[in-house]
């Protein structure tokens, strides 16, 4: 279900309540029109996005740097900016970033020790000039012609602020003063490249923050470049509920700039189950979503090598840095960028899928198909029905990948140019087709 079917996903979504019923979800029946392109250009690889949380202050990145530019990532992003570094080892920091060829997305926190009231750094500043003079200083810095001049920067106000400080949206502690203050310094930056400046990185999709954050900016004028919140749930219904939510933001850039099964330690995030649910959140959300940041790229320092924490690396104190089952999943969805998404209908409660064509300017047509059958208990086989109409010709290559298997390639000769076909799908597994024309 891409952008032009939003009728026909909103219907699902509805039903929502059957689809993740184990005994009445809708098995999927995929219809892909391979010459009807669809979506916003901006809403294109969108999982290409990483997140390094505060395992540790110092170069987290530096032990992983050529692993992580394999990942060929756009953006990378970071929080504990104020608390960690001093500005020339942030400025170290956001070099690491570029040197894997990604943009820094700088979540602004935590409140420095020396400008907290009463030393809480997830608190309010004794003075909001000091904190206002410290956002524009950064954009500067980061921003800045003069400075490492990087284009493009995201600046977010603040990480999980309904968590780290316990933020309301009114009060004497409210994060729309916050936000207002930052926002306010940022704009005060001078002589810098084009950036980008939102929140509010709540630990969930809260109608009542986003909807205030939004009013705050269209009554007040307060700028607000997009809108921001964190996901961590091993259930699709939770990203269905907020993707239809985040519908009524039309005009806004959307980032979940925090993706995972579980905000705990969790051993799913060292196996496979961790993988295919990075793979199916990614299939569910592409061309709906502008940014996907998956949390996160290396382990913290923990009592084993494997201990079930965040990162799709492990941590160097036990060795060279191993790849996990999402490093891999990672790498397996690169495989469809450069492509543009085709119009798809008919995902089920546990198939999701994604399609893209591909037109280079001299050689051969491609059309790539990601399906993924993702189901948190690990029990449901499906055989899926597929029609793809509007071939740009009745004679193929087929290539198929599985991830963590094996690859196959044959020839298909078609009486015209329509594929059906029926594809079988054990738990929790996903392959690509490429059609090369």
């Amino acid at each position: 279900m891409i952008v032009v079917s939003i009728p026909v996903s909103l219907v699902l979504l509805n039903q929502k309540t059957n689809f993740f019923n184990r005994a009445s979800g809708v098995n999927a029946n995929l219809l892909i029109d391979a010459a009807r392109l669809v979506g916003d250009e901006s809403r294109q690889e969108s999982w290409r996005n990483l997140a390094q949380g505060g395992e540790e202050k110092g170069r987290q990145l530096l032990p992983v740097l050529d692993q992580t530019k394999a990942l060929k990532p756009n953006y990378i992003r970071i929080d504990h900016v104020f608390d960690y570094y001093t500005p020339e080892e942030l400025d170290q920091v956001v070099r690491d970033i570029t040197a894997t060829g990604a943009k820094p997305f700088i979540s602004l926190s935590y409140m420095p020790a020396s400008l907290a009231k009463g030393g809480d750094i997830t608190g309010l500043p004794n003075d909001w000039q000091a904190w206002e003079n410290l956002v524009t200083k950064t954009v500067e810095r980061i921003s800045g012609r003069s400075g490492l001049n990087i284009n493009n920067v995201y600046y977010e106000v603040w990480n999980e602020p309904d968590l780290f400080g316990k933020f309301k949206t009114y009060g004497s502690k409210n994060y729309l003063e916050l936000y207002s203050h930052s926002v306010v310094a940022a704009n005060r930056a001078s002589n810098v490249n084009s950036f980008k400046i939102g929140g509010p990185a709540t630990t969930g999709f809260y109608d009542n923050w986003l909807n205030k954050l939004v009013v705050l900016s269209q009554e007040r004028g307060v700028r607000l470049d997009f809108l921001s919140w964190h996901r961590y749930s091993k259930k699709l219904s939770d990203y269905e509920d907020d993707l239809e939510k985040a519908s009524h933001f039309e005009g806004y850039e959307l980032a979940v700039t925090e993706l995972g099964p579980n905000s705990e330690n969790d051993k799913v995030y060292d196996g496979n189950f961790g993988a295919i649910h990075l793979i199916a959140t990614t299939a569910l959300m592409e061309g709906k979503i502008d940014k996907l940041f998956n949390f996160e790229i290396k382990d913290g320092i923990g009592p084993e090598k494997y201990w079930g924490r965040w990162g799709m690396l492990t941590h160097e104190k036990w060795g060279t840095p191993e790849v996990k089952p999402r490093y891999r999943a990672m790498q397996f969805l690169n495989n469809l960028i450069g492509g543009t998404n085709l119009f798809l209908e008919g995902q089920g409660s546990w198939v999701k899928a994604v399609a893209k064509r591909y037109d280079p300017a001299a050689g051969a047509v491609e059309v790539k198909i990601l399906i993924v059958n993702y189901d948190e208990y690990g029990k449901h086989t499906e055989a899926v029905p597929i029609k793809i109409v509007n071939l740009p010709s009745n004679s193929f290559n087929l290539k198929r990948i599985d991830f963590n298997g094996g690859v196959n390639t044959e020839k298909i000769e078609l009486p015209e140019n329509i594929w059906e076909t029926t594809l079988f799908f054990k738990p929790n597994t996903a392959s690509i087709f490429e059609l090369t024309f």
